[in-house]
């Protein structure tokens, strides 16, 4: 265990001594992202249509394909077919697996969320009966916690569960349900007697479970989404995961790793669509030239990178601090869950972060395709139906926002972090909001954006310095976007006027040369 462990949301107690990057996983780990990104761009990117029309069996054999290559088990433990490795390495294969959106929510939730609640909280009884199928991809998981009147408000769910002899009957609906068509078993949150709030394993062939039809999406059309009813759905008392009235342990913990990992699912699609917009100005000629010789296209892929470079480095600098907390605390249900817990701050600002960087990155790759993106004929068009939803599922970033500085600042009162230290122009507006008193959700939102925004900023200098010139551009390339977002939260925040802060001058004609230079967003090994 490292001595330099920096406890959750001290990013603003100094600087740190290390930044973890992407660049910084061991030779091991990169050749097995490499696998998973053939995997993906040779099994999953040649078959979008037949995806999108939910091809009959398409999924779980693609789900089952990717189980044989071991890539369904990553951080879930070797005893029960996992490979016991890093999040943040399951985070970056993840990353890799979600070049396409729907690939991405199918495999993304059957080794991740549905496995996370049974590895940190069930029994090793219950980890032998359930978890091998789902790390071996024979089996596909769903996450159930959502209810037609119960969304972010998840405690105020309706369903609940009685205790009648040996078995639970549980009653109740569940409602956008992502794998509810292919989904082997079900973690299903419901209240014992109507108010203990607790957490159940609930297989398929249960009696009295049902699957409604398919939610008709705008977007994600290749993954399943549908409600679940459960009509006197009996399971055994064993199914009860961890201890009763404890539900919102497992459902919130595995929330937040389910917010960091969404981080990564969602700038998998971003790296997509920065290598379809490049490869599109290349050959798209207007004027006599490509459009890629153009200053406003260049500027829009210098942006589209920068904007990558600062998510990439926030979500893979957090995933380092949560297997580190792992590892310092994890190996029992309680170390487990604090170790979960620890970084929920950071979870959130990456999830809030990064899925508005995918939005902006894709809505600047439609605009490059002019009028051919705003047609289906063209693989930008799925990208930007995909993508919109990725700010409201793992809690819309609303209700993250509110969880994020209301988080920090109980950390403050209870005096568990260091006197705040401003490391830069943006970190210094954060810690002013901090120590103000918050009226309504419109000053919250506007702190929370202060906090976000100097971690990523910070998450992005940090590993721009161990990087050199390249990096350096990137982070440049950023530091004005980030200024003007800070200077209108802290203006939401007091009404106050300021003046940003000199910046260095930004070659764009060399960030996109970058990018075509690597067909994508940079990479820097």
């Amino acid at each position: 265990m490292s001595e330099t462990l920096i406890l959750g949301a001290s990013f603003l107690c100094g600087t740190p001594a290390r930044s973890f990057t992407p660049e910084d996983f061991s030779s091991d780990e990169k050749m097995m992202i490499d696998t998973a990104e053939q995997f993906c761009r040779a099994e999953i990117m040649p078959h979008l249509e037949a995806i999108d029309h939910q091809e009959e069996g398409l999924m779980p054999k693609l789900i089952a394909k990717a189980g044989e290559l071991g890539l369904c088990g990553i951080d879930s433990p070797e005893a029960y077919g996992g490979l016991g490795l890093g999040k943040n390495l399951a985070a970056r294969i993840l990353e890799f697996m979600s070049l396409n959106g729907s690939m991405s929510v199918t495999y993304g939730i059957t080794s991740g969320i549905s496995q996370v609640g049974l590895s940190l909280f069930g029994s090793d009884e219950q980890k032998a009966k359930f978890l091998p199928a789902l790390t071996s991809g024979e089996s596909i998981g769903a996450y159930a916690l959502s209810e037609p009147n119960s969304g972010s408000d998840a405690l105020s769910a309706t369903t609940t569960a009685v205790q009648k002899g040996d078995k639970w009957v549980l009653n109740g609906t569940k409602m956008w349900i992502s794998n509810a068509k292919w989904a082997d078993q079900f973690l299903v949150m419901a209240k014992i007697n109507g108010t203990d709030f607790s957490a159940f394993i609930v297989p398929r062939d249960t009696p009295g479970l049902t699957i409604a039809r398919e939610e008709h999406k705008m977007g994600l059309k290749g993954s399943s989404t549908a409600r679940i009813v459960l009509e006197d759905a009996e399971i055994p008392l064993d199914n009860l995961l961890y201890e009763a009235g404890k539900g919102h342990h497992v459902a919130f913990n595995a929330l937040n790793i389910g917010r960091f990992k969404l981080s990564s699912m969602s700038i998998g699609p971003a790296r997509n669509a920065i290598e379809l917009a490049a490869g599109y100005s290349r050959d798209r000629k207007q004027f006599g030239k490509s459009l890629s010789e153009f200053g406003l296209i260049q500027k829009k892929l210098g942006q589209m990178a920068a904007l990558f470079f600062v998510a990439e480095s926030m979500i893979y600098r957090t995933g380092a601090l949560i297997d580190e907390a792992f590892d310092l605390y994890g190996g029992t249900i309680d170390g487990n869950r604090k170790a979960a817990e620890e970084y929920a701050i950071e979870c959130s600002a990456c999830k809030v972060f990064s899925t508005e960087a995918e939005a902006l990155i894709i809505d600047d790759a439609l605009q490059i395709y002019g009028g051919y993106g705003f047609t289906e004929e063209f693989p930008i068009a799925r990208h930007y139906r995909d993508a919109r939803v990725s700010k409201i599922y793992e809690g819309t970033n609303e209700i993250n926002r509110i969880f994020l500085a209301d988080r920090f600042q109980r950390k403050l009162k209870a005096g568990s972090l260091s006197p705040l230290q401003a490391d830069s122009w943006i970190a210094d507006l954060a810690i002013k909001a901090l120590h103000m008193q918050l009226d309504g959700q419109i000053q919250v939102g506007a702190a929370s954006d202060l906090i976000l925004l100097a971690y990523a900023e910070q998450s992005s200098r940090l590993r721009a310095a161990k990087l050199g010139d390249e990096g350096q551009a990137l982070h440049n390339a950023a530091v004005p976007y980030l200024h003007l977002k800070a200077a209108e939260a802290w203006q939401l925040l007091t009404d106050e006027p300021l003046t940003l802060p000199k910046v260095e001058k930004v070659d764009y004609e060399a960030l996109a040369n970058m990018v075509h230079h690597n067909n994508g967003p940079v990479r820097f090994n």
